[in-house]
């Protein structure tokens, strides 16, 4: 196996002679070479037909000098190949052979420890640059299906966790603490908050276009209130805030309620967030007899003007801001964003008034024929 171009001082002594570095730095090189020789036997001996042995002898060879040199300070020759999934189990085996060896060789301590820092350095080396991987995929083609896979694969767990932790909090599996109780909540809030940007992220990146409903149906708002509040109602209890709706003297109505209910979701859980003392109420108010106000209003400390220009952009960077309750989940705006997309689908506008004095409300008006009228 070809030798390193440089070594660690005790091998170079070898090739100098020198007395008693001469035998310390023949066993040092001795177990470089057996750790290798070992691999490859291995290799040989259960994997010979999954890789061709020529790749696999200039790997460990590689491998076997890039330790050398990284014992002595040196940085190994750059190998494509030592990046790969073979390499790198290659490297592992490696340091398991130097590991066996070691165990048997009498080495001094620092030499055993030089040994395997070597072979970390070379992992890193070899590792590939998980960020710069990343961001090509992202920029890359497929970059916008990545980014959906990842939500989607974040959305299933998360609505199994939103059901057990709802299932244990109301007692159906057993009876429940305070303080457990309290805790689920906390579960709960969490997890609805990341299941809901994980649907904000999916929608957003198909253009928005999952939720928008093709032709309006007869339906209750005093139903879709109901179910708003009931799926916050956790974050509410658990901030000590109040939650209220109201709903219009003409329930049954016809238009898109999915669309609907999932602007008030998004703008009813933003104002918990940002809400630490008081309450959140979503009230309807028919303006005439097809149409209805709709708005969520909040008792918080306002938007801030820093805010404001952004505050429909998604994926805008904001600065946490540290409540009561210890948790606030992301300010990326991309529920706002879907909030307002959705509403101008439904032929609107989402409007907004804010003040630190009064809190924030958003509201937008619909057209929504009572259903008797059809």
């Amino acid at each position: 196996m070809r030798r390193a171009e440089a070594g660690v001082s005790e091998a170079r002594a070898v090739e100098r002679g020198g007395g008693a570095a001469d035998s310390r730095g023949t066993r040092y090189v001795a177990v470089l070479d057996a750790a290798a020789t070992d691999v490859l036997e291995r290799w040989r001996n259960d994997l010979a037909d999954a890789v061709d042995p020529a790749e696999a002898s200039a790997l460990v060879a590689w491998i076997r000098d890039a330790v050398e040199l990284a014992s002595a300070g040196a940085a190994p020759a750059p190998l494509a190949a030592a990046g790969t999934v073979l390499g790198r189990r290659l490297l592992d085996l490696y340091r398991a052979a130097l590991l066996h060896r070691l165990a048997d060789t009498a080495l001094e301590s620092h030499q055993v420890v030089t040994v395997l820092q070597a072979v970390e350095r070379v992992r890193e080396t070899i590792e590939p640059d998980w960020s710069q991987y990343f961001m090509s995929r992202l920029s890359g083609p497929d970059g916008l299906d990545l980014v959906v896979e990842v939500a989607h694969d974040l959305r299933s767990p998360l609505t199994s966790i939103l059901f057990l932790a709802e299932t244990l909090g109301r007692g159906q599996s057993g009876d429940v603490n305070e303080l457990q109780r309290r805790q689920l909540r906390l579960i709960y809030s969490a997890a609805l908050g990341l299941s809901t940007m994980a649907s904000d992220v999916i929608e957003l990146a198909r253009g928005g276009d999952q939720l928008l409903e093709k032709e309006s149906s007869p339906f209750s708002i005093a139903e879709v209130l109901e179910s708003v509040t009931d799926m916050v109602r956790p974050i509410a209890e658990e901030k000590g805030l109040a939650i209220h709706f109201t709903p219009p003297a003409t329930d049954q109505r016809v238009g898109r309620s999915l669309m609907l209910s999932r602007v008030l979701l998004n703008l009813t859980t933003n104002a918990l967030k940002f809400t630490d003392e008081g309450q959140v109420e979503i009230v309807t108010q028919a303006t005439d007899r097809s149409h209805i106000e709709f708005s969520v209003r909040d008792t918080g400390h306002g938007i801030s003007p820093e805010a404001l220009a952004h505050l429909y952009q998604p994926f805008r960077r904001t600065r946490a801001r540290a409540g009561r309750s210890g948790y606030y989940f992301s300010g990326t705006g991309l529920g706002l964003a879907m909030c307002r997309k959705l509403v101008e689908a439904m032929g609107s506008e989402l409007k907004f008034e804010s003040s630190p004095s009064s809190g924030t409300r958003f509201y937008f008006e619909l057209d929504l024929p009572p259903a008797s009228s059809l």
